[in-house]
């Protein structure tokens, strides 16, 4: 069993890591395009912006139900992250628990 789960728990905490690359790759694009630094009528640059929209959106949009207006500030993107590396540090503890009883 602990075969298949330790790479398993490994390979779900490094998607979490890509994700959260994701995360902070919308907030900074989305800051560019704000303060028209990057054109946003590219067709390339319009496929990134559409690409990381769907991909960080559908979970954001559910944080910010939750979360008070701050003065025009969004901190849904921060507390994702922050929930996204508790969630990648119980897998690393659970990863560690699981080769200790496995080494006793």
């Amino acid at each position: 069993m602990d075969i298949i789960l330790i790479p398993l728990l490994a390979v779900i905490s490094s998607v979490i890591g890509i994700y959260v690359w994701i995360v902070i790759t919308s907030v900074i694009v989305s800051w560019l395009v704000s303060f028209n630094v990057i054109n946003s009528n590219n067709n390339f640059v319009i496929m990134i912006i559409e690409f990381l929209y769907r991909v960080t959106e559908p979970v954001l949009s559910k944080i910010r139900r939750f979360l008070p207006v701050m003065g025009g500030l969004d901190l849904s993107p921060l507390v994702l992250i922050l929930f996204l590396w508790f969630i990648q540090s119980v897998i690393g503890q659970l990863m560690l628990r699981i080769v200790m009883v496995r080494g006793a």
